[in-house]
């Protein structure tokens, strides 16, 4: 296999012909396969996140590799994704998943070789957070606002069990 002279695909040279596999086909098999692991809620950044959001609304459909990059050489691949992951998910163990499922998916139908896949975890998804609105939006106030009341109730059944001193457990002395 040769790098071909376009930068944006790999060519396999074989005694029958040549086969040419674009850049971009190489980040549409890694991003299907990082979306089948369970546990993945989205892809990409906030911003890349949001501008889909709006693209769906109105008609335009998903962009497969959204928060997935690839350098393709002559015979290899270097994947990076960036991955929103489901509350709850150990995410060592996603990611270990998304590793080993996008390097089989991408050396089975490509051949390339993948020497690579960098996971970067951008988000947590939270329980009742609104899909679309999870860069500020009301579905993100609402649910920060419940993760807030959880603390603050947890603060006061502190102060409680410590005797109801209203003292925080960090400025009383432990003897």
């Amino acid at each position: 296999m040769r790098r071909s002279e376009s930068d944006d695909s790999s060519v396999l040279q074989t005694e029958h012909g040549r086969t040419r596999i674009a850049d971009g086909v190489v980040a549409k098999v890694a991003g299907m396969a990082a979306r089948e692991i369970g546990g993945v809620h989205a892809m990409g950044r906030g911003m890349t996140r949001a501008f889909g959001a709006v693209r769906g609304r109105l008609g335009g459909s998903d962009n497969i590799t959204q928060g997935v990059s690839v350098e393709v050489g002559e015979r290899q691949a270097a994947v990076d994704l960036d991955l929103v992951v489901e509350y709850g998910v150990a995410i060592p163990d996603l990611a270990a998943a998304v590793r080993e499922n996008v390097i089989n998916e991408v050396e089975h139908m490509t051949g390339l070789e993948v020497v690579e896949v960098n996971i970067t975890v951008d988000d947590i998804h939270l329980p009742g957070e609104d899909d679309d609105e999870g860069d500020g939006g009301e579905g993100s106030r609402s649910a920060l606002e419940s993760a807030k009341e959880k603390v603050r109730g947890a603060g006061e059944a502190m102060r409680e069990r410590a005797g109801g001193s209203g003292e925080s457990a960090a400025n009383r002395r432990v003897e």
